[in-house]
Formats: C-alpha cells, structure tokens, sequence
C-alpha cells in the first residue's frame, strides 16, 4: 500500500506539489504566528520558573530559637524542591593579611549542596568555599589559603563557590558545609518551592513549623507576587496562541477538503480504472489516504524546518520541541482528514461511468 500510494504521488506531480505546499504552508503560518507567541511565552515562563522566583527566605533574629531541627520538618512538607539552612554571619579575614577586608562566613546545612553553589560532596566541617567577590574582597587571586576570625578560628579554602541566583542577597559569601544532623543556630532559611504557584501555601506551611521561641523575630519573604504574573501570562499568551492555530488548522482544513475534492475529480478516471481491474472502495479510499499522509509528512517538515529557521534568523525565541512535534502530527492529521471525504466520492462513482470520460 505504502508502495502504491508513494508510485501514485509520483505520476500526479500537480496534486502532490499542491498538497504539499498547502501543508508546508499551514506549518509555517502557524509556526510564524503562533509559534512565535509560544516561544515567547515559554522563554519568559522560563525566566519566571527559575529558582530564584521560586525561593521562600526566612530570616531569624539570633533570639528568635531557630536551630537546624527545623530541616527535618521542612523536608516532610509536601511541594519543597530544596531547603537550605545558613548560619550566624562570622566575620573573616585572610589569615595572610591581619587587619584585612572582613566577609561573612556562614555554615551551611543541606542535604543537597548544588542549589548552594558548593561541590555535590564537598569536604564538611573546617574547610569553606567563597564567591568571586569574597576572594577578590579577602585578596585571594586563587581559591587558595586561610581565612581566620578574630577568636582564631580558622577555615582553608576549599574552592570556589558558584553562587546561584537565588543566594545573590548572602553576597559575598563564604559557606562552610556541615555535616547532616549536626546542631546549629539558623539565621537564614532558604526554601524552593517545586512550582511557582506553591510559593503562597508553601511559605504559609514553613512559618508553621518553624517551632520557634519568638514568632515576632521571624520575617519571611517571598515572589507570591511573580507567581500570580506567572499565571497571568501563561492564561493570555497561552489562549491566544491555542486560539490563533485552532483557527488556522480548520481553514486551511476547509481549503485542504475543497482543493482535494477537485483534484481527486480531476484523476476520476484513474480511479474508475482501478475499480474496473477489481479494486474495492475501501482500496480507493486507502490509497488516497495513505497518498495524501505521505505528502503531508513531507511538507509538515519542509514548512516547519522553514520557518523554523526564519525565526532562528530574526532572533525569535523558538517553541519547544514539543510544540514542533504536535503541530507536525496535527497538520497531518487535518491532511489526511480533509482528504477522507474526496477519497469516499472518489470510491463511490461507478467505474464504467468513469471510463466514458474523456
């Protein structure tokens, strides 16, 4: 069948080169229109779903009683992606150079140390890691050397530290890992919601099991706000876009079923030969089908791959892969629908009727 529909499309070019640029054009405007938009939409939903949009940072006075235990209860809330705790800043200088640029050190407890910017495992205890800034500040060219306090106690750099953006506010930051259970007064809370709109109920739950002394010495903040933008902008762009291919997939599925039903009238001949050498209805209808599925898969590419790199030239955002692949398998489903109908009045002329026409 595969074999007969692809022979068929070979000796009706006319045919095949109209379907087929009708496909690759339903493609394109869609992709060039549509596409757009979704690409759009999903770079700035991108940038919204960063962890930073995501965070929910508590801040504990020293007298407020938070301690490391609240990492536990934290991990059994239900929508938290990471959680992080940051000690009491502790001022540090290069032991190199007494009387020094002091930065903050923090200890840090996870149970995942990449969301902190630190190694997957990184040595825990008296061994730190510091951003690009504290170096420069502590007047290390090299991740290299000593940092001390001024009781003596004293931390060796164990590399640098590639803080995330949603840790900018510690800058500049020295983080000291330590080890998971060990106790330690929190001054910072840091909490990744696994989705935006989490963020509100999220931030809700963390405040009522942060089991603290003082309540009043808590402050939390949050993108609450930025998670309703979020929702907002996916709702618009999102109806839009679904709006403006709906409407273009049933015109040019309307266009497809009108020019289709002509150009199989203009090959009724043919067809009523076939029915004369003992092909079936069902046959016809197959053979069409299948003819026109062929071509629309050739021309679904050819459009997509087309504009495709149009928007790759202009600078455009492009949509997912995804989206490509849906509109593909769409634009060949309204091909070979739109050609169901001519291929059944095709399959139902009588043959003997056919053959008479010149």
């Amino acid at each position: 069948m595969l074999r007969e529909a692809a022979v068929s499309a070979l000796v009706a070019p006319v045919s095949t080169i109209i379907t087929l640029v009708m496909i690759a054009g339903m493609c394109g405007a869609v992709l060039l229109t549509s596409g757009r938009t979704v690409g759009a939409e999903q770079a700035v939903i991108g940038s919204i779903d960063s962890a930073g949009t995501r965070a929910i940072v508590i801040r504990a006075d020293s007298t407020a009683g938070l301690d490391t235990s609240v990492l536990d209860r934290v991990r059994g809330l239900g929508g938290v992606e990471w959680v992080g705790a940051f000690g009491n800043a502790d001022d540090m200088q290069n032991s190199a150079f007494p009387g020094g640029t002091r930065v903050p050190l923090r200890q840090v407890w996870a149970d995942d140390w990449s969301p902190a910017g630190l190694p997957s495992r990184p040595p825990q205890g008296e061994i730190a890691w510091g951003s690009r800034t504290a170096l420069e500040q502590l007047g290390m060219a090299d991740p290299v050397g000593a940092i001390a306090d001024d009781d003596g106690r004293g931390y060796a750099i164990g590399g640098r530290l590639a803080l995330p953006s949603h840790l900018d506010f510690l800058e500049p930051a020295l983080f000291a890992p330590q080890p998971k259970g060990s106790p330690g007064q929190v001054a910072v809370l840091v909490v990744i919601a696994e989705r935006p709109d989490l963020v509100a109920a999220l931030a809700t739950a963390v405040t009522g099991v942060l089991a603290v002394d003082d309540p009043t010495k808590i402050s939390v903040q949050t993108s609450e706000a930025i998670a309703r933008l979020r929702g907002l902008i996916e709702g618009q762009l999102g109806a839009f876009g679904q709006t403006l291919t709906i409407g273009i997939l049933i015109l040019t599925g309307i266009l497809a079923a009108v020019i289709l039903y002509g150009l199989v009238m203009m090959r009724r001949k043919d067809f009523g030969r076939r029915r004369a050498l003992g092909a079936s209805q069902r046959l016809i209808v197959a053979l069409l089908v299948v003819q026109t599925g062929l071509v629309a898969i050739t021309g679904a590419g050819v459009g997509s791959t087309v504009a495709l790199g149009v928007l790759a030239v202009t600078g455009d955002p492009l949509p997912g892969y995804t989206y490509v692949f849906g509109l593909i398998i769409l634009s060949v489903a309204v091909g070979v629908l739109a050609s169901v109908l001519p291929a059944t009045a095709a399959a139902r002329r009588e043959p003997i009727r056919e053959l008479r026409v010149p």
